[in-house]
């Protein structure tokens, strides 16, 4: 089953997830957004899976950042080109293991994927 973890290189929650991962022998492919781009039809699958509050990380610089008319707008459609144009509002790490998605790394909660 194919692993994909989404996300910056840079980022310490990243620099965790990668290391669970290789210390539990999970192969995986690192996709660097900051990098490579945001792949939009994923990003767009991402939010119709997990819902855009989960997707955008709101509590981090980034959102601060944006314009208060954007935050207070902010719905799924919204959040798609806010997230191609700020990589960093994106939550950390995004997992996807075969059909399953999972934002954000937990490792009681990847124990139980793998």
């Amino acid at each position: 089953m194919a692993t994909t973890l989404y996300g910056i290189k840079n980022c310490d929650t990243m620099k965790k997830a990668r290391v669970w991962l290789d210390d539990q022998g999970v192969e995986y492919v690192f996709h660097d957004y900051k990098k490579e781009g945001v792949p939009e039809a994923e990003l767009r699958r991402w939010i119709d899976t997990l819902g855009w509050e989960t997707v955008i990380n709101r509590r981090g610089t980034t959102w601060r950042k944006l314009d208060p008319a954007v935050r207070d707008n902010m719905d799924a459609e919204q959040a798609v080109p806010v997230a191609l144009d700020n990589p960093s509002i994106i939550k950390r790490p995004i997992l996807q293991h075969g059909e399953t998605l999972v934002a954000g790394f937990n490792a009681d909660q990847w124990q139980a994927l793998f």
